[in-house]
């Protein structure tokens, strides 16, 4: 019999990371950006749409003012 008692950790799973095929380039006509198969984006940083983060919360109106 032994004197200690092993185990190995629970862990979880690895997943392997979602890929979105190789050889791509930026979608912009022109523009020759090779793309990282790990981004889901159609345009290189330089020619993506811009997005913009949602604003929550209340306003003061001098900075309504400014944006208007």
């Amino acid at each position: 019999m032994q004197a200690t008692m092993r185990a190995t950790g629970v862990g979880r799973a690895r997943r392997r990371p979602r890929s979105y095929g190789e050889d791509r380039v930026c979608a912009t006509d022109g523009c020759r950006v090779r793309l990282s198969r790990y981004n889901k984006a159609d345009h290189c940083f330089q020619h993506a749409p811009a997005s913009f983060p949602r604003l929550r919360g209340e306003f003061s109106d001098a900075w309504a003012s400014r944006h208007a």
